[in-house]
């Protein structure tokens, strides 16, 4: 008993960590595991460069990339590379960009107010729902997140997408890959972090081309200059450098250590299809659990949208719903705040431009008994807080 409240929970998750971002690290993972890496030496040397290289090679074989499509490691994780896609990509024809959560909105702020192209058109959706995707002009570029990291809501699927598009499609992958399968072929490029599924640590990105992305790269040129970090070209042709690890800044040989060593993971499991399978087991696990609770629910309205990664829950108790939303913020916020003070729950607070809720990271990395352990602890956190509501109203 604490404070005269009922007992808390005695099964503990063997590992709290369900933070979206940095996401929890692999079953099994120490610092011993780093032991390997190219310290103290040149990313350019002979083991930097392989080092890189292995992370491109085993990368592209786990998602089972096409053998044309480009695989790079570029700076400043997921968000260096979409920016680095839409800069150097964007403005040959007319855009849709889809937004449907906070991340999506950063997008669309680089197209329209940035970059500020004269054809734009934005397709956006509330939180829990998507855009009506058959707006989707095949003959313009399409600029979209796969995987909506802050609302919990997904594409259901690459149908949407016209396999006879003139346009490109630039997505935004970083809470879906590796988790979520992924049709290449309706696909030109695509973007993701190591902080995310893998349970990397941060600072690079990947940024996959298609061939046509290539195509636009070697033939279309931005009216507006483009930094360092973005170009991918030089003198017209693509830097094929830049696809065989030679990385356009320092990268981190620790950090890219730890990426090899996530990737070794997943292979010696069973690849993508036992990746996704441990997803989806967290996200069905939490799925049974709310199906019970009248007072939770999924963020996302369509079960067919609901994500395995980013799970966003929202509380839906009438005596919450009644109050504004700054009392309504206050009770899941005190939720994690209650589960991380009992070391059960770290980093479970939803999203800051989120509605109020729960968010809880279910890729591949987390185990399913810890999920499920952690469920009678929310059941036990949300009563604690509701009494203690009561007791000061």
């Amino acid at each position: 008993m604490t404070d005269g409240h009922e007992a808390a929970p005695q099964v503990r998750p063997a590992r709290p960590f369900f933070s979206s971002g940095p996401c929890a690290k692999r079953p099994g993972w120490t610092p011993q595991n780093l032991t390997d890496a190219a310290l103290a030496r040149s990313h350019r040397s002979k083991i930097g460069k392989a080092k890189l290289a292995e992370v491109i090679d085993r990368s592209r074989q786990l998602l089972g990339l096409p053998d044309d499509y480009r695989l790079a490691i570029v700076p400043a994780s997921d968000t260096g590379a979409i920016e680095m896609a839409l800069w150097s990509l964007l403005g040959a024809r007319g855009v849709d960009v889809l937004a449907w959560e906070s991340f999506g909105q950063a997008w669309v702020t680089d197209v329209v107010k940035q970059l500020k192209l004269a054809d734009v058109r934005t397709l956006t959706a509330d939180y829990g729902r998507l855009p009506d995707l058959g707006q989707v002009s095949p003959d313009r570029d399409t600029v979209f997140t796969w995987n909506g990291t802050t609302s919990g809501v997904r594409v259901p699927d690459g149908d949407w997408i016209a396999a006879d598009r003139a346009g490109l499609t630039l997505c935004d992958a970083t809470s879906a890959v590796f988790a979520q399968p992924l049709p290449w072929d309706k696909i030109d490029v695509a973007t993701w972090s190591w902080q995310k599924v893998m349970g990397g640590e941060a600072a690079h990105g990947m940024l996959v081309l298609s061939p046509r992305a290539v195509e636009r790269l070697e033939s279309y040129t931005p009216p507006w200059p483009l930094p360092k970090i973005f170009r991918m070209t030089k003198g017209g042709k693509l830097i094929e450098g830049l696809f065989k690890g030679e990385t356009i800044n320092t990268p981190s040989m620790l950090a890219v250590e730890d990426a090899i060593d996530g990737l070794r993971w997943a292979e010696s499991i069973g690849g993508m299809p036992a990746l996704r399978a441990r997803a989806d087991a967290n996200l069905a696990a939490i799925a049974d659990w709310v199906a019970s609770r009248p007072w939770v629910d999924f963020l996302a309205i369509d079960p067919a949208t609901r994500s395995n990664t980013s799970i966003c829950l929202t509380l839906t108790d009438p005596a919450l719903t009644a109050l504004d939303s700054a009392a309504q913020a206050a009770v899941p916020k005190a939720i994690a705040a209650l589960l991380e003070k009992e070391g059960v729950a770290l980093d479970i607070n939803g999203y800051r431009d989120a509605p109020p809720g729960l968010r809880i990271w279910g890729g591949a990395t987390v185990e399913t008994s810890d999920i499920q352990a952690l469920l009678p602890w929310i059941d036990w956190a949300y009563r604690q807080v509701m009494a203690d509501r009561a007791v000061a109203a």
